[in-house]
């Protein structure tokens, strides 16, 4: 009798050794895939389910965006500025803080986020957004950390823009403000 209860007296102990092991592995596996995580994956999480985020923008302005694309340093789709939707571009460098629902932030915790698979439209930077808003002629208020500009983008270079103001509606050939060159890192945000 005695042998086994010693038995399984080392059997109970193994079990909660094996146990405690599943568990640091479990712990260390997640340590990982969050250390993994970049912000613009969690921003498509958060926005999975077509809700919006609340994004502090380093100028201070807040908006709640409904991320539709991102890429590798930028996020996009429709940003609510008070009662208007509208179509926005915003580099990631520009983010200063996310605000999340409650419930964003724990679909990420518990290690099921909904992500897509990477692809090559992931990888692609905010100059290649730019070029395009700059090859279709698109009018923009162009937000930067001095205020906002309405005009169109002439140019687009490696690290910088080359913007033309003029106001809503004129033509772009007759710039009635100028053109500024705008570096990426005084970017805010693009709205269309």
């Amino acid at each position: 009798m005695r042998w086994d209860e010693l038995f399984a007296d080392i059997e109970s102990q193994f079990e909660r050794q094996l146990d405690a092991e599943r568990l640091d592995l479990a712990a260390e596996t997640e340590r990982l895939r969050s250390g993994r995580l970049t912000l613009v994956e969690r921003l498509e999480s958060m926005s999975s389910d077509g809700g919006r985020v609340r994004l502090v923008l380093a100028d201070g302005q807040t908006v709640e965006l409904r991320v539709d694309s991102t890429g590798a340093d930028w996020v996009a789709g429709e940003a609510r500025l008070g009662e208007r939707a509208r179509g926005t571009v915003i580099p990631i460098r520009a983010i200063a803080e996310v605000q999340p629902a409650a419930g964003h932030q724990d679909r990420m915790r518990e290690g099921t986020s909904p992500l897509r698979p990477r692809g090559l439209a992931d990888r692609l930077g905010l100059a290649v957004v730019l070029r395009d808003l700059c090859r279709r002629r698109i009018e923009v208020d162009l937000c930067t950390m001095l205020g906002t500009h309405h005009g169109t983008i002439d140019r687009v270079g490696a690290d910088h823009l080359d913007f033309s103001r003029h106001g809503i509606g004129e033509p772009r050939r007759h710039p009635t403000e100028g053109t500024r060159l705008v570096p990426f890192a005084g970017v805010v945000c693009v709205r269309l």
